[in-house]
């Protein structure tokens, strides 16, 4: 294994343990409070930071909290527009770079099948709905952003179908937080 692969699961470990304690210590009602102004900023930047592997674990739980504080489909709105500007900041590097990078390996490899879930329309649609699709879960969204970028999605098209997955996922989020 080598050193960046073992410093990014040392950062995700770091960031479920962080995750942890959030919960454990009702850090996010200390910090957010019950003002609605704080809880609309807090939904807001929660979402941005529900995007990353680095950052998820603490943003489900910041976004489970604050669901608790107010109105879920407020929070899942909010978050969902913070959740869209953190998915357009990866998803232009996708496209552009490693959407190429992608696309350029194929072309230089022997024809196998898949080469061609990734030149045909098709093939180009199934990957953008297997992306939103990765989105709209709890999980972190670089495997999703990369086949959306992959799938040459436009920003007409990517932008309002990140909003409505991202937040029909931290949606789901709010209503299992305040179902336990």
């Amino acid at each position: 294994m080598n050193g960046r692969l073992k410093t990014d699961i040392l950062i995700i470990l770091a960031s479920i343990i962080f995750a942890t304690v959030l919960v454990k210590f009702h850090v996010i009602e200390l910090v957010i409070g019950k003002t609605e102004s704080n809880i609309l900023i807090g939904s807001f930047v929660s979402g941005l930071f529900f995007t990353s592997i680095f950052t998820t674990a603490p943003a489900i739980v910041a976004l489970g909290e604050i669901s608790k504080l107010n109105n879920i489909f407020l929070v899942a709105i909010l978050g969902g527009l913070g959740a869209m500007v953190g998915d357009y900041i990866i998803f232009r590097f996708f496209r552009n770079r490693l959407g190429d990078d992608i696309l350029q390996l194929i072309r230089g490899r022997k024809k196998h099948w898949w080469k061609h879930l990734f030149k045909s329309h098709l093939g180009k649609r199934i990957l953008a709905v297997l992306g939103a699709l990765i989105i709209a879960s709890p999980l972190p969204d670089e495997l999703g952003l990369m086949l959306m970028g992959v799938s040459k999605l436009k920003n007409s098209t990517f932008l309002p179908l990140s909003f409505l997955m991202n937040s029909l996922g931290i949606l789901i989020i709010a209503l299992v937080a305040n179902n336990f």
